[in-house]
């Protein structure tokens, strides 16, 4: 019989009477891509081997050679003397032999109780673990740059807008708050992804489990996880997890595609309400006027990207039947593209908010050009008895007439603006104010600016404890 690491060198290479081709072993490869997973699959795979020893299934001397040999091997892959051998398909089988080589029947008998197929579940998830743990920290640090942003601006009017018309006047503090709340839930989506993804599969083996007396809960135990997965077929068949992840991940590129959109509008010289730092800006080869914000750009194209990762991962799902199949390993580039757009985008994103300059007065100016205080003006009627829907009407005629005559409602004369509601006396030019008209706005979640101060202590809070 061929051994394990025979000439073939594959692990399965004495079932077959001819070798794979070399297109083949191109196409089913996945070692330059999953061997990122090198530190986890060594990880697992100690935490495997002393529950072995632990249930006398391989000897005390057989794990410290495997301890050994490990040991050599991580000094070999961090210090990049690590041979990744296509002959070998993955990063799993690539440890496997060269542990063979250092250690001898120690390396063979590493295996026992196991599969593949539930090694690279576990990797996997402790892949994602890592990955969850890094992303989490990241919103956390682009939350609190926002934060720094908006305690800067919790008096700076901004003209809110509905349909892309003005609306009403708000702060910019109060704006940039509504992404602290978005990318806020995204971290709670995402270490509610991570409970999911903390469920050890290694005892399912290829699909049934093992014949050996394993003990399933000493390696969740010693690997950091929180339970362990209570069905063998699914356990090594199924990627939800993954999915969960890359959908959580989606969403987190939609609020971060919708702060670029933002960031775009207001950067451009017709609006001219910030400014982005030159590190995150370049020019045009052709146009030496340019100042393009590529970074928001790029972001709210990475977004496609990430969206995409997603169908990839549903559609690779959807037709499999149990347990196990090929198609799964299709499931790491997807996934690795997604925690790295992720990884990056928050991290420079996180930098950039340092680098928005606000130009207050810009924005003054818009909120002043939409009638942006005839709400206000309708809740004023509104307090001196006038019905809601009467008073929505005589604001509407008031702000007809404003269109006509190219001015504000605060810009028009008491007798004018009484001609519209006998109820109106001079004490409305309060409420037509910008100011006055954020202040008024004085309850939780209002766009009050001690309103926008107190959510940003409580948020700060929230993410320095």
């Amino acid at each position: 019989m061929t051994s394990q690491f025979s000439k073939k060198s594959e692990a399965w290479s004495a079932r077959f009477s001819e070798p794979v081709s070399d297109l083949v072993k191109r196409y089913t490869a996945s070692v330059f891509f999953d061997n990122r997973m090198a530190s986890v699959d060594i990880q697992g795979s100690l935490a495997h081997a002393e529950m072995l020893q632990a249930q006398n299934i391989i000897s005390a001397q057989d794990y410290a050679d495997i301890q050994r040999g490990m040991a050599q091997i991580s000094a070999e892959i961090e210090n990049g003397q690590f041979e990744w051998l296509l002959d070998l398909e993955d990063v799993h089988l690539n440890i496997e032999k060269r542990l063979t080589e250092l250690v001898g029947d120690a390396g063979k008998r590493l295996h026992t109780g196991r599969s593949r197929n539930d090694q690279v579940a576990t990797d996997i998830r402790l892949y994602m673990r890592i990955a969850i743990d890094q992303i989490v920290d990241l919103i956390a640090q682009f939350r609190l740059a926002l934060l720094d942003l908006a305690e800067k601006h919790s008096d700076t009017i901004l003209p809110g807008f509905t349909h892309m018309q003005v609306a009403q006047p708000i702060t910019f503090g109060h704006h940039i708050l509504a992404y602290v709340e978005m990318f806020g839930r995204d971290a709670e989506r995402m270490n509610d992804c991570r409970r999911r993804v903390n469920r050890l599969p290694l005892g399912a083996a290829a699909l049934a489990g093992t014949t050996f007396p394993i003990d399933r809960l000493r390696v969740a135990k010693t690997l950091g996880f929180d339970d362990v997965c209570h069905n063998s077929l699914d356990a090594v068949s199924d990627r939800d997890f993954a999915i969960e992840f890359c959908a959580a991940a989606s969403l987190i590129m939609t609020h971060i595609s919708r702060m670029s959109e933002e960031l775009i509008i207001w950067m451009s010289p017709r609006v001219g309400f910030i400014d982005i730092a030159d590190r995150f800006c370049t020019g045009s080869s052709i146009m030496p006027q340019k100042k393009n914000p590529d970074v928001p750009e790029l972001a709210r194209g990475k977004t496609g990207r990430v969206n995409g990762n997603l169908i990839s991962l549903l559609t690779l799902m959807k037709g499999q039947p149990l347990a196990y199949n090929k198609d799964n390993q299709e499931d790491k580039e997807p996934l690795f593209d997604t925690v790295d757009t992720l990884v990056d985008t928050l991290r420079i994103f996180a930098d950039m908010a340092t680098g928005i300059s606000v130009k207050p007065e810009a924005m003054r100016a818009a909120a002043l050009q939409g009638y942006a205080t005839a709400t206000d003006l309708a809740d004023y009627l509104v307090k001196k008895g006038l019905p809601f829907r009467d008073a929505h009407e005589a604001v509407a005629l008031a702000v007809r007439t404003c269109v006509e005559k190219n001015c504000d409602l605060s810009e028009m004369s008491l007798l004018e603006l009484q001609s519209f509601s006998s109820l109106i006396s001079d004490d409305v030019f309060a409420v037509l104010t910008l100011e006055g008209s954020v202040a008024a706005r004085d309850h939780v979640g209002g766009t009050a600016p001690n309103q926008v101060r107190a959510a940003i202590s409580r948020l700060r809070q929230q993410l320095t404890k």
